[in-house]
């Protein structure tokens, strides 16, 4: 890896949260040569890569187990940023102590309110106190400054080497699907060559205030064979009469099916936005195979 007196913005990598969190390990794991650049919040991550300071951004926007992250699909389009590529990353907490700990010496155990909920059965098997933390990362950090032999943290194996802490148990959490889903984010949008393998299309709309608006809007996607594998909604502007939709669908806006549902999509709305055509990672297909 490199040093951060390497690190030039065209190398670099920006995410959310402290060193050592998931989505700094996300980074490590799909771009090894690059730097990666915490950010206090997803707008500051969002602003390094409009700033020129670094190249991209890795932003987690589900969690198998959790479900989406808060108010990212709010941000995403404002930040003028393009989706190029997609991440999955297997979530493998573990509890982290300072050195010379011992699992019967844990008593209080401190992490973001997801890992603790993701690690629920393994926490009341030792029956540890939990508390609700900022996140993994920076419980980890606390962790290591206070040097309690009682207090561990749950949080990464990379938060462990990152703060000098040793793990007391790996891959402690209840779920073994449990996997986060990344979005790499870039300044100019990219054209994948749907020839070379199957894309992914994420885009945003705004329905026409009629009746059956978003049943017709959608019907363009089931007659044309074009698969929809997300959709959410979501307020906007602080009413509750502007809905706007997410949506992944598998396909590139070049192939005829998807170009002609895109068409009949926009005939019925008031809006239709993307926000980035892009690879599909081979994650998304194994998990599908495994679930059949």
């Amino acid at each position: 890896m490199m040093t951060d007196t390497d690190a030039s913005p065209e190398r670099t990598i920006a995410f959310q949260g402290e060193p050592g969190a998931y989505s700094h390990l996300a980074c490590t794991i799909a771009f090894p040569d690059m730097q990666p650049l915490p950010c206090a919040a997803f707008e500051d991550a969002f602003a390094a890569v409009n700033e020129g300071r670094a190249r991209l951004a890795m932003i987690p926007i589900e969690n198998s187990v959790a479900g989406r992250v808060a108010d990212i699909h709010s941000l995403m389009p404002a930040s003028k940023l393009h989706i190029i590529g997609e991440f999955f990353e297997r979530v493998n907490h573990h509890l982290l102590a300072v050195k010379g700990a011992r699992l019967e010496d844990i008593k209080v155990v401190r992490s973001h309110v997801h890992a603790l909920g993701q690690c629920r059965n393994f926490i009341r098997a030792y029956g540890l106190k939990a508390v609700v933390a900022a996140d993994t990362a920076g419980s980890a950090a606390e962790v290591a400054a206070k040097g309690d032999k009682t207090v561990a943290a749950i949080a990464s194996e990379l938060a462990g080497r990152t703060y000098g802490l040793c793990s007391l148990a790996a891959n402690i959490e209840d779920a073994e699907h449990n996997t986060t889903r990344f979005l790499i984010m870039a300044r100019e949008a990219t054209q994948p060559d749907p020839r070379k393998g199957p894309c992914i299309t994420t885009f945003i709309f705004r329905v026409r205030n009629v009746p059956a608006a978003l049943y017709k809007a959608l019907g363009g996607f089931a007659t044309n064979g074009v698969n929809m594998t997300k959709l959410e909604s979501y307020q906007v502007g602080g009413g509750f009469a502007a809905t706007q939709f997410y949506v992944d669908i598998e396909g590139h806006p070049e192939e005829p099916n998807v170009r002609l549902a895109l068409e009949e999509l926009g005939f019925f709305s008031r809006e239709v936005r993307i926000l980035g055509v892009y690879p599909a990672h081979p994650y998304r297909f194994k998990a599908r195979l495994a679930a059949d």
